[in-house]
Parts: C-alpha cells; structure tokens; sequence
C-alpha cells in the first residue's frame, strides 16, 4: 500500500483531514537561542512548511506572527504551539492576492512585535492543468498575484520595519528551477520568485539584509490533497530519488539556517534545495 493513500479536500485544505497526518510541529527538534529575541512574520504559516517554521522559530526564542488565508482551525493550532515555547504568535487571516491586505498584514506584525527581523514569505497557491491552453487569464492572474505580486508588496512594506542585520527568506520550489509540466503557471511564478530574491539580495546588501530561498521538492502538506485529485495523491513524492515526500519537520531548519545571523551571515542571493537528492540547476 502507498505510504499516501488517494485522497482530496476543498481548496486551500485542513490538516486534519490528511491520511496521514504530517510531522509539521517540531517535536524533535531542540532549540540553541538562535533567534533569541528576534520578530519573525511567517506568511502561510498556518500549516505544514510555514507551521514548522514558526514553531522552529518559536523554540529557537522568537516571537511570530503568521498569515494564513481563512484556515481557522489550522492557524490556531500553530498559535498554540508557538505559545507553548513561552513566545508571543499573532495571527492575521486573509488574501495575500489583495495589495492592501498583504501590505496591512505587514504593517500589524511590525506593530505588534515591535519591528520585524525575519520575513519569511512562504503563502502560495498552485492549480495543476493538463494542458496550456486551459489556464485562463484570471488564473494566470491568482497565480502571479498570490506567489509574486504579494511578494513585491510585503517586501516594500516591511523594509521600513526592519533592521540592518535583519534575513528574508522566499519559499521556491524545485518547480521554479526546472518546471512542471502539469504546474504550468505556478512554475513560472516560482521562477520569478526565486529571481527576484536574488535580485533584492543585490539591493539590499548594502543595508546587510540578508535575502535567500528555500526551493522545496515535494512536501507532504495540506495543498496537496487540496489541488490534486485524488489518484495523484496517492504516492505522492515516490518520484523522488529517496523514494518518498519530505516532512515539514524536514524542512523547517534550512529556515531557521537563513533566519540565523550566527549560521548564515555569509550567506545571501542563495538557494537550498531539499529536495530528496534530485539534482538540479541551483
């Protein structure tokens, strides 16, 4: 039998509704102080990847605010977990499609934590097609709005609320650097994604922000049985050369890697490909 049983869910999906459940609270993982008093904004940080990080973030003595698009349930299960740390977690649903909301969100976080030293912009949204020809322009235009146009956006904004030695850190893919011939238009985006990271990691060296990208292979996470059917589900991530789907556990520390002035301060413009041991342009 699959380790991932065909499944699906309405869009953007729950975790409690996955079979089975994935390892994305960091319940193995140990913090050294790392983040010691540092403000992280985790966007998409409700569930999987993005709830991984902001409790990685929390035990490394962060405090951290999340965004999330209308996961209730999910975003406060990840409060819960944050503020089990001792650290302080602000939730802020909504569309990150919408400029003013994206740049709203920004501006609560940094008045709630008092500045922002970590962004880390990790939303996004993908719909597989079978062919070019069926993705329509409002498509396209979800796409680029929620995985480029918000990042624009939420990096203008918080520059004002950020520090000198402060990181930025953009979800990629491994789509982004080789492309998906069923994830179309959320390859591209990607790929612009992960080039405007490199660009601001250019512009804004100057000021020591440092700005790097974490380009997953695949992850076991909610969007999965939310954008695909359910027969593409099943096995999900056997493709990879260890056979298997990561875990957001997994990935989680190449977060806390760029988050970290003690671990990373040489590091900017870069990527980090977990992806299971596929090679790749990098």
């Amino acid at each position: 039998m699959s380790e991932k049983p065909a499944q699906s869910q309405p869009y953007p999906g729950e975790t409690g509704e996955m079979t089975p459940r994935p390892r994305d609270e960091m319940r193995d993982y140990t913090g050294s102080g790392l983040l010691a008093g540092r403000r992280a904004l985790v966007t998409g940080g409700d569930s999987g990847i993005g709830r991984a990080v902001a409790v990685g973030f929390a035990k490394e003595g962060a405090d951290v605010a999340i965004t999330y698009l209308d996961e209730d349930a999910d975003a406060r299960h990840t409060k819960k977990l944050v503020e089990q740390e001792g650290r302080r977690c602000v939730t802020l649903g909504g569309d990150m499609a919408d400029e003013g909301h994206t740049r709203e969100v920004v501006r609560r976080a940094a008045q709630e934590l008092g500045g922002i030293d970590v962004l880390v912009l990790h939303h996004g949204t993908q719909k597989p097609v079978q062919d070019v020809r069926e993705i329509t322009t409002d498509q396209l235009e979800r796409t680029f709005h929620v995985n480029v146009y918000s990042l624009f956006w939420a990096v203008q904004e918080a520059l004002d609320h950020m520090p000198d030695d402060g990181s930025i850190v953009f979800t990629g893919s491994i789509n982004g650097l080789r492309g998906n011939k069923t994830l179309i238009d959320y390859a591209a985006s990607k790929a612009a994604a992960m080039t405007f990271a490199q660009s601001m990691a250019q512009s804004l060296a100057d000021r020591g922000i440092r700005v790097n990208c974490v380009a997953p292979g695949p992850v076991w996470t909610p969007l999965i049985p939310a954008t695909f059917d359910a027969e593409r589900v099943e096995g999900f991530g056997e493709q990879s050369p260890m056979g298997r789907a990561a875990e957001p556990d997994e990935i989680a520390p190449s977060y806390v890697f760029f988050a970290s002035n003690r671990l990373s301060s040489f590091y900017t413009g870069q990527n980090l490909v977990p992806a299971g041991g596929e090679i790749h342009p990098g």
